[in-house]
């Protein structure tokens, strides 16, 4: 059976990680946002009064991952050496992808999965206002399926890119 890595007999702790080797890690998360198909089509028309949404949700997914320690508790500060976030569209949702790769001594799904939640997060706040009904209600608007995809490390990785 395996054991939780944060607890100890002491509590909660940070992992220790000084003594791993340092190699090339790869994450990739997804996840979507369910939206009326109205919605989809001034996303994609540009129409969207906030501005243009899948920028700002790049973006955001971006700088979340970037912040990805200073949210979770007991995540490492990795020295990341890239991030991708790109996003395709289907009838009534959005899929976001986030892509993340860093050379260090523990993995990036966790900063992944965050990277991911937030630029479904913003896309929610982007067009909050033609997603509510007329009692203010979200009856559509869902966001789901949130995993890692994959996660890889050492050289092989790399070439994968």
């Amino acid at each position: 059976m395996k054991e939780l890595t944060h607890v100890d007999e002491r509590g909660v702790k940070m992992v220790e990680v000084g003594h791993k080797k340092e190699v090339f890690r790869r994450a990739v998360a997804r996840g979507r946002i369910r939206l009326r198909p109205e919605t989809i089509e001034l996303i994609k028309a540009g129409k969207t009064k906030k501005g243009n949404v899948i920028a700002t949700a790049q973006i955001a997914g971006i700088l979340a991952v970037k912040k990805t320690p200073e949210l979770i508790p007991l995540c490492h500060p990795i020295p990341l050496t890239g991030v991708d976030v790109s996003f395709e569209f289907g009838e009534d949702y959005i899929e976001a992808t986030c892509e993340v790769r860093a050379t260090y001594k523990t993995g990036v799904e966790m900063e992944a999965l965050t990277g991911v939640t937030v630029a479904l997060l913003t896309i929610w706040d982007m067009v909050k206002a033609v997603e509510k009904d007329e009692n203010g209600q979200y009856p559509f608007t869902r966001i789901e399926d949130v995993h890692v995809v994959e996660k890889m490390k050492g050289e092989w990785a790399h070439s994968l890119q």
